[in-house]
């Protein structure tokens, strides 16, 4: 990965700011926090650092991916988020472009999944040793070529979303990991993290941010 990461410049937007917690829109192939080495030190939580000296990590996006993601400004917001993330307390929205015309319009994929050791950081469906994995989805446009999809992911597995669609035989287009096949044809991959809603960790009260899709 570090021989080709090449993230994009430019601002982070801002979608919400208090003095608990910051929202942004994560911009596609700039990763959520360092990878290893100094060539892969860029990242999101690195940029948001400097204007936000106490911005605390909760939950990630993969690199490809776009969309709203949450960070915690004090410990205590930390805590309270990471526990609603462990107990399946947020929602998350994302928006998919798969390959090909995804059928039945709505359902739901039950596939436990684990790290492919040999391939990492691949993950693989294994009825045997994954971990429970839930996805429910629904087609909200469809062609011969391909399917608009709006994908709830009920468990929060590495790579759910992609695995998921690639094991329904209709991967996310772009996907340089598991449709490496697309991705000279699109200039990212084409799944977006759409809206999160969750408790605001000092008042309780159900709160929802929102990104548009770019694509």
């Amino acid at each position: 990965m570090s021989d080709d990461y090449a993230p994009p410049s430019g601002e982070i937007p801002v979608l919400h700011e208090d003095h608990e917690i910051l929202v942004v829109d994560k911009p596609a192939g700039l990763l959520s926090v360092p990878g290893k080495g100094a060539q892969l030190a860029d990242c999101l939580i690195a940029r948001l650092e400097r204007a936000f000296p106490t911005v605390r990590l909760v939950h990630r996006l993969d690199r490809d991916t776009s969309g709203v993601m949450v960070f915690a400004l004090t410990a205590h917001a930390q805590r309270h988020l990471g526990q609603q993330f462990e107990a399946r307390k947020t929602r998350k929205t994302y928006i998919a472009r798969v390959a090909g015309r995804l059928e039945p319009k709505t359902g739901s994929v039950d596939l436990p999944l684990i790290v492919d050791w040999p391939n990492r950081p691949l993950q693989k469906v294994d009825h045997e040793a994954g971990k429970p994995a839930l996805t429910e989805y629904k087609v909200t446009k469809v062609s011969d070529a391909e399917s608009r999809v709006r994908l709830h992911p009920v468990t929060g597995r590495s790579h759910q979303l992609r695995v998921h669609m690639l094991a329904l035989g209709h991967p996310i287009l772009g996907d340089p990991l598991y449709a490496p096949e697309t991705a000279g044809d699109f200039p990212r991959m084409m799944l977006h993290a759409e809206e999160l809603r969750l408790h605001h960790p000092e008042s309780g009260i159900g709160v929802k941010f929102r990104s548009k899709a770019p694509f």
